[in-house]
């Protein structure tokens, strides 16, 4: 009898899974409103809910970096209505930065598809006598001192792609912790600290207005919002390739069916003129690839972030 009953609920389960969704779904956002992932949750959410036939509604719950909202979601139920709104500085970062971290990211988590790349840019202020990176590192070589480098805060993507350059070239970079990206950029645009290094939406128009120099981004590519500044990997450090990414996944035992509507629709939203134009503002080259991608992605980076923060000696207290 209780084979049959779990049977019973095992179809009834696959059956509301096809016919998915039937009520609103809700995106929890482990941050407060406003950020670069806030909003790429929130641009979105009105496509999305025309997709699929249902209100998307973006729900933020802040605290402990992330940490507190990426747990609500973990213990949610497995059906499709809870989702997440991954950001990588808490899904592949924070499980080495942290002494306890209430979630598994591998095992609690389907993911579903990576929304976009928010690419970041290392930016200097005027009165540092380099135009590039290649340039900077050959100052940084010739000249005795220390160079500080702002960020939005310790054991973000920032302070580890600062962290990788300080490894990869030797250079002596010290890195200076803010309460959020805006104060770092403001700080060097008023000649505090000579470097920042920040997603590109935050200092594009100091880039663009010369009150601060991109010295280059760390992506694989240029960004589309400052083609002129050339990539680390142009500047001789082959394959560095370093962006913060945001994306959606759901609790592990989510259905496939659920999984693969979420992203063929998600896919198709990133996609359109209305999301690419805002996207744009927010510095994010929009991606929707396959769950196995993101998925694979995500893995790579917690690999790869483990070893940056051992050797670096990263700690979040």
């Amino acid at each position: 009898m209780r084979k049959l009953l779990l049977a019973f609920a095992t179809c009834a389960f696959a059956a509301n899974a096809q016919d998915y969704p039937n009520k609103p779904v809700r995106i929890i956002v482990p941050f407060a409103p406003g950020g670069v992932a806030d909003n790429s949750a929130r641009v979105v959410a009105e496509p999305l809910s025309q997709r699929l036939g249902q209100q998307v509604v973006v729900e933020n719950r802040p605290g402990a970096s992330g940490n507190i909202g990426t747990q609500q979601v973990a213990q949610a139920p497995a059906d499709g209505y809870t989702l997440l709104l991954g950001f990588d500085g808490t899904m592949v970062i924070n499980p080495h930065v942290f002494p306890k971290i209430p979630f598994d990211t591998l095992k609690d988590f389907a993911p579903v598809t990576k929304l976009g790349d928010a690419t970041l840019i290392l930016v200097a202020h005027p009165s540092v006598p380099a135009k590039n990176l290649a340039e900077f590192m050959a100052v940084a070589r010739t000249m005795s001192r220390n160079w500080p480098y702002g960020t939005s805060g310790t054991g973000g993507t920032p302070h580890l792609a600062g962290e990788l350059l300080k490894q990869r070239t030797g250079l002596q970079l010290d890195h200076i912790p803010y309460k959020g990206g805006g104060p770092a950029v403001t700080d060097v645009v008023g000649g505090q600290i000579p470097l920042v290094f920040t997603a590109i939406a935050s200092a594009q128009q100091y880039v663009r207005s010369g009150r601060l120099v991109g010295l280059g981004v760390p992506g694989a590519k240029r960004s589309s919002a400052l083609p002129e500044v050339p990539t680390f990997q142009e500047s001789g450090l082959a394959g560095f390739d370093v962006a913060s990414w945001t994306g959606i996944f759901a609790p592990a035992a989510t259905p496939r069916v659920v999984v693969e509507r979420l992203q063929k629709e998600l896919a198709v939203v990133l996609q359109s003129l209305f999301v690419k134009e805002r996207y744009a503002v927010l510095g994010i080259e929009p991606v929707g690839n396959s769950p196995a991608e993101f998925g694979a992605q995500v893995r790579d980076d917690l690999a790869r972030w483990e070893k940056v923060v051992k050797a670096a000696n990263v700690r979040v207290e």
